[in-house]
């Protein structure tokens, strides 16, 4: 799944070698990472001229917090592959205004966009990025309260017990708009919210049922998560 993925964005990338890029922090995507440094470092792929957005971020953290999304994506990809400060855009989640903070997101991909690949995990709840259940599915950039499953779960990625209460995140209307949406999964523990998302009723109770709707869209599983598929 990992290396599937990581060769569709090097197509991408090869295609339009200034591709704007949109990147999740979380266990799924960390393989991906892995399959491109390696590719990077073999010279198979120049992300040099490459844009990246930030998928999310919990609200009041940035890049020195360990466990933030932002934290995350820099030890796993930006760091080792020497991405340029100005390639990159991420939340400020510690503003003082979020609704500026998320109007900052929006026209940094208009600038440099639309976005090519739009790259996005599934929740165990349904969710995509930090639009959880009952998101409009029409929205950009925006920040919401955290769903008690996302609070739940979230706390994996801290040493201690840490308080999240709410998330900034880009919106499924970027995801309806990005050239290639994609979707990856891996686990049994995603098999059923995957099922449901795959061929279950387009809901905004299920976020990733909007993938039903995108004609563009790539689904990568691995065995087990697609066991319900």
């Amino acid at each position: 799944m990992s290396r599937a993925t990581a060769d569709l964005i090097l197509e991408q990338v090869k295609r339009r070698p200034n591709s704007l890029l949109c990147f999740p922090s979380g266990d799924s995507p960390a393989g991906v990472f892995k399959c491109l440094i390696a590719d990077a470092q073999a010279g198979k792929v120049d992300f040099s001229q490459c844009y990246f957005v930030g998928l999310d971020e919990w609200v009041g953290m940035d890049k020195d917090d360990d466990g933030s999304c932002t934290n995350f994506l820099y030890g796993h990809f930006f760091t080792p592959m020497q991405i340029k400060p100005d390639q990159v855009k991420f939340f400020d989640a510690k503003a003082a205004n979020l609704d500026a903070a998320c109007s900052a997101m929006d026209d940094f991909i208009k600038l440099h966009g639309p976005l090519d690949i739009m790259l996005v995990g599934i929740g165990m709840n349904g969710h995509i990025g930090l639009n959880e259940p009952g998101t409009d599915f029409n929205l950009y950039a925006h920040h919401a309260p955290l769903a008690p499953t996302t609070k739940t779960v979230g706390q994996k990625y801290f040493k201690q017990q840490t308080v999240l209460t709410e998330g900034i995140t880009l919106g499924l209307k970027h995801l309806q708009e990005a050239k290639i949406p994609m979707l990856i999964a891996a686990g049994s523990k995603k098999a059923e919210i995957i099922a449901k998302a795959l061929k279950g009723e387009i809901t905004n109770q299920i976020p990733a049922s909007i993938f039903q709707t995108l004609p563009s869209a790539v689904v990568l599983l691995d065995e087990e998560a697609a066991a319900g598929a």
